[in-house]
């Protein structure tokens, strides 16, 4: 039935003019006769991945550099996927094909954005690749046949990254009346597979790739009113996205799939959006502003302030749909500025490379009066997500208390996160691979990963095959005061329900305003007796040299740390061996101290 509603190929569609399309009144972000982009210096590193992209190297979640010259070819597993296979015929997961997301990685096509500002940068015209390199992306894989057709987030990033890179190059004497009715075909036959899927996407995922789509459907459908459907796609797509957006971000600011990643994405989406509205006279509706600005004030109050970066909460497959500056994957603020400088609003940022990315979207920070934000010393919770917050001049102490009534992902309960100027002093091991061994998994999105306890070897919830789990966390509290310069946080959950009912961890967190001095206290209720309990720490290569940790039982006895080797993963795909701490007893309360050395 799929294969029917998914044909091999669309009607014609007869593209207007060039001429008469590059003088329609809808605009896209920038006039590319009269771009107003800071030039930026020492651009080296801009300069060498394009060299990269011109033979054929393609940057794999802003962490590898590899060869992938065709379009199906997996480089890391070596495995090529058919291109002439109807994309319903080919497996979500095979094992040997290893994980499909670098296939779909080059086919994003967000490597144009490298070209673009290069092109910008060091005037040098990029029109002939660019245009090169998407044509022979529609040559290489026809209508719905093949990976790249399987999954339509991709399909709607990949029409929206090219869209951005035709109307820069809309002027370009490369782009001819040819070129232009293949890549606006493909484009129209792209966003038809997408809106043909789109009741799927919004009944079963409701999540990033839902705001992904809607997106697609919307921008296409405004930048391109000659298709028959675009007054239909444009019109369901910005009803589609504004519901998504005030239901899939809570009241307090919070995002649904609980993962800092993927709420920026959300935030790069809410950019696009909010500002090709507002340039083409079609605002969103103010619900939408609203959780744009609460999106902000959470995400920044999690923000190390020295080096932009946020826990590695929650799942992080790399994703970084609009790579419009030169900063580091892991630098918020090239996108929380971005969305703020739409807002009018002032994060507190100092001047940097991050600032490229707001001008891209055809504003000057510069000409805004804003209202700030930013505060150094304040205490933040958000009982929605399960995010409570405290931050000071020198760090940042985060805990996370989630209950569930929508899908969880990791079972990071009580995850105690610390940063001390600019370093993640206790991290979050992060994600690596959404398709590994099942030992790698259940590791990455365990409870083994995250600075908490941990009963005996299980999960605070029961791991299921792939994203699921069972025996959510239902129960769940938190809470965060300050008094005369003592910050206090609390949790507790219940938990393990799987092993017995009534299991309850809580655990409280007190430390004072700029002094580098921790005490955590953890209690365990109605745990089987038989299961030792393990409080674990991942520590940053320099916390050895510059901090210390110890811990004692109830009767005050010291408890011997052991240390054993763990994983990080900074980004998807890549994992490193590291120093894993643990406390181990038998008992049901343990006091921790974690200082700095004098």
């Amino acid at each position: 039935m799929l294969a029917l509603r998914f044909p091999k190929s669309y009607r014609e569609v007869h593209a207007i003019d060039l001429s008469k399309w590059r003088d329609q009144k809808v605009k896209c972000f920038i006039n590319p006769r009269n771009e107003n982009i800071t030039k930026k210096q020492n651009l080296r590193n801009l300069k060498e991945s394009v060299g990269r992209i011109r033979n054929n190297q393609y940057l794999f979640f802003s962490h590898e550099w590899l060869q992938m010259p065709d379009w199906h070819t997996n480089p890391k597993s070596g495995f090529s996927y058919k291109p002439r296979i109807h994309w319903t015929r080919i497996p979500d997961f095979r094992e040997q094909a290893g994980d499909i997301k670098y296939v779909w990685e080059k086919s994003r096509f967000c490597f144009l954005y490298d070209l673009i500002r290069y092109d910008y940068h060091f005037a040098d015209d990029q029109a002939e690749l660019v245009l090169s390199r998407i044509e022979d992306w529609i040559d290489s894989n026809p209508v719905n046949l093949g990976p790249n057709w399987k999954c339509s987030q991709e399909i709607s990033l990949r029409v929206l990254n090219w869209i951005f890179a035709l109307h820069y190059y809309q002027f370009s004497t490369i782009l001819d009346q040819r070129i232009f009715n293949k890549i606006t075909y493909s484009i129209y036959c792209q966003m038809r597979h997408v809106y043909s899927n789109m009741r799927f996407s919004l009944t079963a995922l409701h999540n990033n790739h839902t705001l992904t789509e809607a997106l697609g459907l919307y921008t296409t459908g405004l930048l391109f009113p000659f298709f028959q459907e675009s007054y239909v796609w444009k019109k369901n797509g910005k009803q589609w996205f504004e519901s998504e957006i005030c239901s899939q971000i809570f009241e307090d600011g919070t995002y649904i799939q609980f993962s800092m990643n993927y709420h920026r994405v959300a935030v790069q989406l809410l950019s696009w959006a909010l500002r090709l509205s507002e340039i083409n006279g079609d605002q969103f509706d103010q619900k939408v502003y609203e959780k744009a600005r609460k999106s902000l004030a959470f995400l920044s109050s999690c923000q190390d302030k020295t080096s932009g970066w946020l826990p590695n909460s929650g799942n992080n497959d790399g994703a970084l749909f609009f790579p419009l500056t030169t900063s580091h994957f892991r630098d918020f603020r090239p996108q929380l500025n971005a969305l703020a400088a739409i807002l009018n609003l002032d994060l507190g940022y100092s001047q940097g490379d991050w600032e490229e990315e707001c001008e891209w979207f055809g504003i000057q920070q510069t000409a805004l009066p804003k209202v700030h934000t930013g505060s150094t010393e304040a205490v933040f919770s958000y009982p929605d997500g399960g995010y409570y917050i405290a931050g000071d001049t020198h760090c940042t102490t985060f805990l996370r208390c989630a209950k569930y009534s929508s899908r969880p992902f990791q079972a990071d309960n009580l995850h105690l996160d610390i940063w001390v100027n600019g370093e993640n002093i206790l991290l979050d091991a992060g994600t690596y691979l959404y398709n590994t061994t099942p030992e790698l998994t259940h590791y990455f999105a365990g409870t083994a990963s995250h600075n908490t306890i941990q009963l005996g070897d299980n999960n605070q919830m029961k791991k299921g095959p792939r994203f699921t789990w069972t025996h959510w966390i239902r129960k769940a509290k938190g809470s965060i005061s300050e008094e005369n310069g003592l910050v206090i946080i609390d949790g507790e959950f219940e938990g393990y329900s799987f092993l017995k009912k009534g299991i309850v961890h809580k655990r409280k967190v007190s430390k004072r305003h700029n002094e580098l001095s921790w005490l955590v206290e953890d209690w365990l209720e109605n745990a089987p007796e038989n299961i030792p309990m393990r409080q674990i720490w991942h520590p940053a290569e320099c916390f050895f040299e510059q901090y210390t940790i110890y811990a004692q039982d109830a009767a005050g006895n010291k408890v011997i740390p052991e240390t054993v080797c763990g994983w990080y993963s900074e980004t998807y795909g890549k994992k490193v061996e590291t120093p894993r701490v643990t406390f181990l007893l038998r008992g049901t309360y343990i006091r921790t101290i974690i200082r700095k050395l004098d």
